[in-house]
């Protein structure tokens, strides 16, 4: 049986595939028959790209996707033109329109997800906003409160002491 499925290329912990046409019994990075696509899964938005001329002919040949290979032909619309193929729309017009659609997407970011030579740094915490300042005359009532109760103890006091 073929299947189209993810071959997993780049870097240690730096993954992108290439999506390829492979026999079943063949080992995920081992030998394939045809790529026809390339899923980067680190950039924002991932990068999602596929010959649809090829990925139609080889659905139209019985090729099996994969569960994630499934996905992203969901995702760029191929499965919905695969089955407009099958019920008689021709080849060169879905082809078209898929190129249309890529076009119109434009090309996205280079930047990745995660960098790895950058450290991911917690936010601080708010800090707690300061007491808000007195209006003048509130002061002014507060200091003469705090000298009333000085004078009644010094007052009290003295008054203590005598007896």
């Amino acid at each position: 049986m073929v299947r189209i499925r993810l071959r997993r290329v780049g870097r240690k912990k730096q993954p992108s595939y290439r999506i390829v046409v492979a026999d079943a019994r063949s080992p995920r990075d081992g030998r394939y028959i045809e790529v026809i696509g390339f899923y980067n899964p680190r950039t924002q938005p991932a990068t999602m790209t596929i010959k649809e001329d090829r990925a139609l002919y080889w659905l139209s040949n019985g090729a099996q996707p994969s569960d994630p290979v499934r996905r992203i032909l969901d995702k760029l619309g191929t499965q919905a033109r695969y089955e407009r193929l099958r019920q008689g729309e021709a080849l060169a017009a879905l082809v078209a329109e898929a190129e249309a659609q890529f076009a119109a997407a434009g090309t996205p970011s280079t930047r990745t997800a995660y960098a790895p030579h950058e450290i991911q740094r917690p936010k601080p915490a708010p800090q707690p906003a300061a007491p808000a300042p007195q209006a003048p005359a509130k002061a002014a009532e507060a200091a003469e409160s705090a000298a009333e109760a000085v004078a009644e103890d010094s007052a009290e006091g003295e008054a203590g002491a005598s007896e």
